[in-house]
Parts: C-alpha cells; structure tokens; sequence
C-alpha cells in the first residue's frame, strides 16, 4: 500500500496506559550488562530494588510486556496512511529527551504519532513521536526513525540532510564497553522477540552470521557507560539521547565510545574495536547537566 502523507500526517495520537515496576528495571539493567563482575562491583543503583535509579533509556522499553508462548514478532508498522510489510523494516535512529527522572515503578499514558515522513527515493523514513505523561506531568519524549525500504516514491521531502562526520580532534574520552555473548537473549526478554537476535537459521536467512545484538542493547549500553564513566554514576544527569543505526554488533564483541565534549552536549560515535572500529552509532549526540 503506497503511503499516504496527509492521512499518516493528520491522523489524531494513539493513545494507551503503559505501565511498569522494579522488576522491569532490574531487568532492563541487567541486560545492558549491569551486575557482570557483581563479585567486585554489584552496581547496586542498578541491580537491587532499594534506592534503585533508572537509566533514562529504559524509557524506550517501558510498559513492553511478552508472554511465554508469544510468537516471536517485529514492531508493526500499520496505522493510518502507512502500511509497511515488516520485512522491508529498520530501526533507523532514536532520539530521546527526559523532563524529569523516570520512576522506578509507574503508570503512564503514552501518546503516539506519525510526526513527519520524508521521501529517500527507494525509501520511505517515518519518524514516530511518543510522548509519556504520568499523574505529575511529562515524563518523556522519543522519536523513533523507522527505514521502509521500497515505500518512496510518493513525493515528499527527503528530510534533513544526514551528512556526519565526527569532530576533527582526538576524542576527550573513550570507554570500551564489553558485551556478553549470551547478551541478546536476556535484552529480548525486555519485549523485542524479534528472531533475528536469537535464532541463527533465522540470522542466516537475514543475512548474518549469527544473531545480533538489538540496536536499543547498543544504544542503553552507550548510556550506561556515559552515566558510569562521565556522570559520576548518576543517571539523572543524562537528559537526552539521539543516535542513527550505522552497523551491526555481535553479542560478545565491544562497543567502544568516542566523546568530544561541547558544554552540556557530549558528541558521540560508538564502534566496534575487533571489527577494524566499524560503526555501531553516529550521529550521536547526549544532553547533560553539570
């Protein structure tokens, strides 16, 4: 079904109660990898239920639930105007901005939209918009930017202009994060089934050698490693996230960081040292408090 712009455009929020609790939490913590040398460092601010904090980032999997016996499943792609076969489906960047500090556990109506879809050509990119409200206010706001490839074509604009390049200077800091093998099959429990991350015969199919790490593991590692190795720990200092998608990571390889520091802003690119530094993230840029 070709895309409809003004229908995608003008259709009204789809609006639902998402909720969440500490289990959530651990959860979500534990599969970034908190707790691994829990022999010498527990984290506790990650991994135990008392004076719990949250990573901001938990905000892109809060209120996703799955059942066992659930079919594995992608994130669908029909509202009004859009009808996307999934095959033809990638998680092209996210974006997130926190108003004030995610509760450990919660209720909240999340609203989403379609905020704008532009026109690559062979591609179409729509850009989903969710915003999360609880009892006291805004709790936070995301844009998801999705690639459909084969859905261009019906004449809109093609969108900002997507050239990056990192700083011309030796980063200010660089942080290796160490991802385990079996990394995927626990981040997947936080409700992404999608087989691609588990299954090999189903990552063959796909073109891979093995499964891979999802993008959000990738994207909620990098935060973690900037609250712990730049925010003295404290993951209310980090406000906001935007990163694109630029490659693909194995469950067991490293992602490595790059910082460049500019004010309250840190400019990021994430790669993968025993890949040659291939990008994992760029277009990367983290909103902080001092």
């Amino acid at each position: 079904m070709p895309i409809d712009l003004a229908t995608a455009l003008a259709a009204p929020p789809a609006v639902r109660t998402i909720s969440w609790t500490r289990r959530d939490v651990l959860l979500y913590h534990l599969s970034l990898g908190a707790g691994r040398h829990a022999d010498a460092d527990p984290e506790l601010a990650y991994t135990f239920e008392r004076d719990l904090q949250v990573l901001p980032t938990f905000a892109v999997v809060a209120g996703r639930t799955i059942s066992v016996g659930d079919e594995p499943t992608a994130p669908a792609m029909r509202m009004p105007g859009i009808d996307v076969d999934l095959r033809r489906v990638l998680h092209g960047g996210q974006a997130l901005a926190v108003h004030r500090p995610i509760p450990p556990a919660g209720t909240a109506e999340l609203s989403t939209r379609v905020a704008d879809v532009w026109d690559k050509g062979k591609a179409a990119v729509v850009v989903l918009e969710h915003r999360v409200a609880d009892a006291d206010g805004p709790l936070w706001t995301a844009q998801m930017q999705v690639w459909a490839r084969g859905e261009g074509g019906f004449g809109s604009e093609p969108g900002p202009d997507t050239t990056w390049s990192a700083p011309d200077r030796a980063p200010d800091d660089v942080l290796d994060s160490p991802t385990d093998p079996g990394q995927a099959l626990l981040y997947r429990l936080n409700g992404d089934l999608n087989p691609l991350h588990a299954e090999p015969a189903f990552a063959a199919s796909a073109g891979f050698d093995r499964p891979i790490l999802h993008g959000l593991a990738s994207y909620g590692i990098v935060a973690k490693a900037l609250v712990d190795g730049l925010l003295d720990g404290d993951a209310t200092r980090l406000r906001g996230l935007a990163v694109r998608f630029a490659g693909t990571l194995v469950p067991g390889e490293t992602i490595r960081t790059s910082v460049w520091r500019d004010g309250d802003r840190l400019v990021l690119a994430a790669s993968c040292p025993e890949r040659g530094d291939q990008p994992v993230l760029s277009h990367a840029v983290a909103e902080v408090t001092a």
